[in-house]
């Protein structure tokens, strides 16, 4: 009985190249023609069914491996040894860096996939990107509960407010990626931003900012 011939690639390797193009393109621009000729240095259709069973499941083994690779930069968020500033301060930065580096796309597959599939056939599939911001936004609101329940932060602070500026900083960062700015620049900004916090300071004796 014919078997077929061995696999030709590395299927890590292989779903690592796939996750680059979909971290570029997005799922819907990003063809199986695309995907054929950048395994293994090219591989037919029948080896792509075979190892992968559609672009669909492709694509959600490319999502689990950024989100258990990349992704993780935002796990201080959820460290609760970190006293709360520096997790905010630790995430942007790390997730910075890992956005400009070189050896893969710039920007931050999660943050880009809003627009990686826009028509609604293909929508679920961005189920675990929107499920990793939500988790994200909500980890910079809690750091900034925790700087208010410490005593760190004034009480009237709002833990909504202020944690979206840092959520939104952070997601923002993928345009300035992707658009080449120095990681330098960004990370002056991110202490920039982090200036933001002393703002709300109990330590520094500010008052609370109106409005």
């Amino acid at each position: 009985m014919r078997t077929g011939r061995p696999r030709q690639f590395d299927r890590d390797e292989a779903v690592r190249q796939a996750m680059h193009l979909f971290w570029e393109n997005g799922y819907d621009a990003t063809s199986l023609s695309q995907l054929k000729a950048a395994i293994g240095r090219g591989i037919t259709a029948p080896s792509f069914y075979a190892a992968f069973g559609s672009k669909e499941k492709l694509y959600k083994e490319t999502v689990a491996c950024y989100l258990h690779s990349h992704g993780r930069v935002t796990d201080a968020l959820w460290d609760d040894t970190l006293p709360p500033r520096q997790a905010i301060e630790t995430t942007l930065l790390r997730s910075a860096r890992m956005q400009c580096e070189t050896g893969h796309p710039k920007g931050c597959m999660v943050a880009l996939g809003v627009m990686s599939a826009n028509s609604e056939e293909h929508r679920h599939l961005l189920a675990p990107l929107d499920t990793a911001r939500a988790r994200t936004r909500e980890g910079f609101i809690r750091c900034v509960k925790r700087g208010v329940e410490n005593g760190e932060l004034h009480a009237g602070a709002s833990p909504d407010t202020l944690g979206l500026v840092f959520n939104s900083f952070l997601f923002g960062i993928s345009t300035l990626a992707r658009d080449g700015v120095p990681l330098s620049i960004i990370e002056t900004s991110v202490r920039q931003i982090m200036a933001l916090w002393e703002t709300f300071s109990v330590k520094n004796g500010n008052e609370l900012p109106n409005g």
